[in-house]
């Protein structure tokens, strides 16, 4: 990705401001199929080929604007995953929960 928008110049316009910003747009976009979709429909949106196409689309968009803003601000986004998921099994250890029983 670095290697992509470095060929087109786009340097000058990847500040965090503006990743973060294009990165919620993205998930905008991303909600938008969605939005009026019942529980079921949602379910099923990959079973319909322009659906699935819109929804890996806007995806590969989420990610590369990810990629974009780590790659901007330093961020190794595996290690900062690997390190959320550990603080995440610490604050909601595995057990029985209401809705398991």
């Amino acid at each position: 990705m670095a290697r992509f928008a470095a060929a087109r110049e786009w340097g000058q316009y990847h500040t965090p401001k503006n990743l973060a910003a294009a990165l919620s747009v993205e998930a905008s976009e991303l909600l938008e199929i969605f939005q009026w979709l019942t529980p079921e429909q949602a379910q099923a949106v990959m079973d319909d080929p322009e659906s699935a196409f819109r929804v890996r689309d806007e995806v590969a968009d989420v990610l590369a604007y990810t990629l974009q803003f780590c790659e901007v601000l330093g961020i190794d986004a595996l290690e900062a995953l690997a390190a959320k998921i550990d603080r995440n099994e610490r604050r909601f250890p595995a057990g029985p929960y209401p809705l398991d029983r």
